[in-house]
């Protein structure tokens, strides 16, 4: 462990942030000093690994929220005070184990260094002496326990870190909106069926399609909510925009799963930007055949990502624009880790609103979107 390294993997990561994420890099707290760290120590009763105290006296911590600094395993950095909070409450929760149970479950030398904050799952550091394990880096999952397969030591960890924010044969970090967001994208599966499969027949035994409702009222906050400051921007942008983007968007998706090779999709799609409708919505017309046929052999193939395809292929022809483009976006995000800045560009690359909260639900005015409870509870609050 050195905290030379620490230093030097601190200036990396800083620099990045600076250049493609400051809101992230604004999120960094300021150093912390020798004395709040010797104070934690004490109240801990640990001494700290010379590289965790060289990383707090560079950030103590990272300020919460969606541009939050977070590690790969999307746990926030945790400053001085959390980590004896954070500490001392896996400490009460372990109170009873004996050694042996501690010892894969939480130890009483174990910190909590980072924090996924929706479960008390997180990044995890030995500081249990004369061990070899002194100073390794772990994860704790409610679950299961404590895992310390990460990285021999905090210094190893962020240069690691450092090393994945620079990668450009395999990048994982995106920089979206000033933020930093660690995404991942699964490769397709080989190629198979061709584009002159015959459909099958109406006696042939196929499952049927989840078809969306005929008659279906507004879109509940739910769908966009999750797609933070895109849903925000999707909620105020006019109903063509959406639909325009959504078309945009299911043919990204086509070509990269396949689908677009059938000329029932091409089709589909062709009149859809034609501004016609795709009759019928029966399960027994040609597109409804031919994604029925493509989500049994998808099954068999054991392919998600074509299934999945053919599922919200179903919702970006005969649902709402708003759900087609949350249920597209869900499965792009599958497929690439810059789904947010195509979607974006899709939109026709708009200013971003900033991230939704409750009183923008709750004061939005679009007859597509069901924003009800959230304007109930906005308006009993403010009487």
């Amino acid at each position: 462990m050195t905290t030379e390294l620490v230093e030097t993997s601190w200036d990396r990561i800083d620099s990045w942030l600076r250049e493609h994420a400051p809101r992230t890099f604004a999120s960094l707290g300021p150093p912390a000093t020798d004395e709040e760290i010797r104070a934690a120590e004490e109240e801990l009763d640990v001494a700290f690994p010379p590289d965790l105290a060289a990383s707090l006296r560079r950030h103590n911590g990272a300020r919460g929220g969606a541009e939050a600094f977070r590690f790969t395993t999307h746990d926030r950095l945790l400053g001085l005070r959390e980590i004896v909070e954070a500490t001392g409450g896996m400490r009460g929760i372990a109170a009873d184990l004996d050694e042996d149970e501690a010892e894969y479950y939480w130890h009483h030398g174990y910190l909590k260094i980072g924090s996924y904050e929706v479960t008390s799952d997180g990044l995890t550091i030995d500081c249990r002496p004369g061990r070899d394990s002194y100073g390794a880096i772990g994860r704790f999952f409610d679950e299961t326990g404590t895992d310390f397969g990460r990285a021999n030591s905090l210094s190893t960890y962020l240069a690691e870190l450092a090393d994945q924010l620079e990668s450009e044969t395999n990048p994982r970090a995106v920089a979206f909106n000033g933020r930093l967001i660690w995404g991942s994208a699964s490769a397709p599966r080989p190629e198979w069926g061709r584009a002159d499969d015959p459909l099958p027949g109406l006696e042939a035994q196929l499952p049927p399609l989840n078809l969306p409702a005929e008659r279906a009222g507004p879109v509940m906050v739910g769908y966009l909510n999750g797609l933070q400051e895109l849903g925000a921007l999707i909620a105020i942008l006019p109903r063509e925009r959406v639909a325009e983007a959504a078309l945009k968007q299911i043919r990204r998706l086509a070509v990269e799963t396949g689908l677009a090779k059938y000329t029932e999709v091409t089709a589909a799609l062709d009149a859809l930007e034609r501004g016609q409708t795709v009759p019928p919505r029966d399960q027994s017309g040609p597109l409804g055949l031919r994604l029925r046929h493509v989500i049994v052999h998808a099954n068999a193939h054991r392919d998600d990502l074509r299934r999945w395809a053919a599922e919200t292929m179903v919702h970006a022809v005969w649902a709402s624009p708003h759900q087609a483009v949350y249920k597209i976006a869900t499965t792009r995000s599958r497929l690439s880790i810059d789904w947010r800045a195509e979607l974006l560009a899709d939109l026709g690359n708009p200013p971003i609103p900033p991230m939704p909260d409750d009183r923008f639900w709750a004061t939005l005015r679009n007859p597509d979107i069901d924003a009800s409870w959230y304007a109930d509870r906005y308006h009993h609050d403010q009487s």
